[in-house]
C-alpha cells in the first residue's frame, strides 16, 4: 500500500485531496501548520472510509505539524511521516496587495511558505525515492504563476517558481521512475473564494469561459491521476484546472 503525504491538509483543497486518496486506498500523512484540530477531524472521517476488513484503525492517518519553510520542522515532519511514495505540496498562503504598497515581509512570507517549502519537502523525500526507484511529487501551483494577476506579484512569483523548480527536478530524477508534475488551479470554490462580494465574484466569473468556479474534487481527481502508477510517462507537466482561463 502506497503512502501519500499531503501538506496543507487542513485547507479546503487539501482536505478533499486527502479524502480522494483515502478512497483509493492510500496510507495518509496529513500535514498542517497550526490547525491540528481540523486535521484530526479529517483523520476521523478518513478512518470511516470503506470497510476493508482490517478495522478503521488500520487507516488512521498520521498527523504532522510544522512550518515547512524551516529545515528543522521539515526534518521532524519527514521523520514522523516515515517512508513516502507520493508527496503533494499543497500548503501555501497569500498576502495580496499592489506592489507599490506591499511590505517586504509580505513578499518574503509568501515566497517562504509557497516556494521554499516545496524545495525543502522535495529535497527531503527525493533521496529515499531514488533508493526505492519510485516516487511521485505533485506540486500545487496556480494560473497566477502562468499568467500573472494584479495584486499578487508575490504569489505569482512563488507559483511561477514552483513551475520552474518542478520542470527542472523532473529532468533530474526521470530515469529513477520518479515523476514531478504541477497542478495549476484557477478559481476554486473554497472558503477563500466564498467570502468574495457578489461584484467581485461576477468579475471573476466573467474571466472564466465555463462561467463557474471549479470544485476541489476536480483538483483532487487530477492529483490522484498523476499519482497513479499508470501515469509513469507524465513528468514535468503543468495541468491547468481553470475552466479555460
Amino acid at each position: 500500500m502506497r503512502t501519500a503525504l499531503i501538506t496543507g491538509a487542513s485547507g479546503g483543497i487539501g482536505q478533499v485531496i486527502a479524502l480522494e486518496f483515502a478512497e483509493r486506498g492510500y496510507n495518509l500523512v496529513l500535514h498542517c501548520h497550526k490547525n491540528k484540530e481540523k486535521c484530526e477531524e479529517l483523520g476521523d472521517r478518513i478512518k470511516g472510509i470503506g470497510d476493508r476488513g482490517e478495522g478503521p484503525e488500520a487507516f488512521k492517518p498520521v498527523i504532522v505539524v510544522g512550518d515547512l519553510s524551516k529545515q528543522e520542522d521539515v526534518d521532524r515532519v519527514i521523520e514522523e511521516a516515515g517512508p513516502v511514495d507520493v508527496l503533494i505540496n499543497n500548503a501555501g498562503i497569500t498576502r495580496d496587495g499592489l506592489l507599490m504598497t506591499m511590505k517586504e515581509e509580505d513578499f518574503d512570507k509568501v515566497i517562504e511558505a509557497d516556494l521554499k517549502s516545496v524545495y525543502l519537502m522535495s529535497k527531503a523525500v527525493i533521496r529515499p525515492m531514488i533508493k526505492q526507484r519510485y516516487g511521485r511529487i505533485i506540486n500545487l501551483t496556480s494560473v497566477s504563476g502562468i499568467y500573472g494577476n494584479a495584486g499578487q506579484s508575490n504569489y505569482a512569483a512563488a507559483k511561477a517558481g514552483i513551475i520552474g523548480f518542478s520542470k527542472s527536478l523532473a529532468k533530474e530524477v526521470a530515469s529513477r521512475n520518479i515523476t514531478v508534475n504541477c497542478i495549476a488551479p484557477g478559481a476554486i470554490d473554497t472558503e477563500m473564494t466564498q467570502v468574495l462580494s457578489d461584484k467581485a465574484r461576477d468579475a471573476l466569473l466573467s474571466q472564466i469561459p465555463m462561467k463557474r468556479m471549479g470544485r476541489p474534487e476536480e483538483i483532487a481527481y487530477i492529483a490522484a491521476a498523476l499519482a497513479d502508477e499508470r501515469a509513469s510517462y507524465i513528468t514535468g507537466a503543468v495541468v491547468e484546472v481553470s475552466g479555460g482561463m
